[in-house]
């Protein structure tokens, strides 16, 4: 934790004014929480309250004591996006795996899905049609360690562009199979 707590420190504000903030390890242990559980900011608020085991993993003490609410888990999921820190968080996991010999990297597995949640056609995206389906929108190319299961490179682009196209990009070159 505290390798990523180093990359996103920062960037954090000072806490000068208002509330004193929480602890970026536990503000990140919250964002853990909500990609592992696929929570929305008031249902991971919620479930702090809710959770013992949550409070627990992200040391935020008993029930009693000040919990993030909803905007503040917010925030901090902002200054991640604002100051592109995702990638970096992700490659200081994949490192601190990799030395403990949990990566095996002996095959990758490339995957790639388009998502367009609002339905909107955004000018920076485009479409682009596979077989008899369409689809709009942005793609998230993947590449998954084949033993470990592991996600070792995400890269985000526009619908359009073709699968094969960033396949080589999601590739960390120890493969012996893709």
């Amino acid at each position: 934790w505290s390798e990523m707590v180093a990359l996103i420190a920062p960037y954090m504000p000072e806490g000068r004014r208002g509330r004193p903030p929480l602890p970026v390890e536990s503000l990140l242990r919250i964002h853990f929480m909500q990609q592992w559980f696929t929570l929305s900011d008031p249902v991971m608020e919620e479930a702090l309250h809710d959770m013992p085991l949550f409070r627990d993993f992200a040391s935020l003490g008993v029930w009693d004591d000040r919990l993030p609410d909803e905007s503040t888990i917010l925030r901090f999921r902002h200054v991640l996006e604002k100051h592109k820190l995702a990638e970096r968080i992700l490659a200081t996991v994949n490192l601190l795996l990799g030395a403990k010999g949990l990566m095996l990297r002996s095959g990758t597995v490339v995957d790639a899905t388009t998502k367009n949640a609002s339905g909107e056609r955004d000018p920076e995206m485009h479409h682009s049609n596979k077989g008899q389906q369409w689809f709009c929108g942005m793609k998230a190319h993947i590449g998954v360690d084949a033993d470990s299961v592991l996600v070792h490179t995400v890269r985000g682009t526009a619908g359009s562009v073709n699968d094969v196209v960033e396949a080589n990009s999601l590739l960390h070159g120890d493969e012996t199979d893709v």
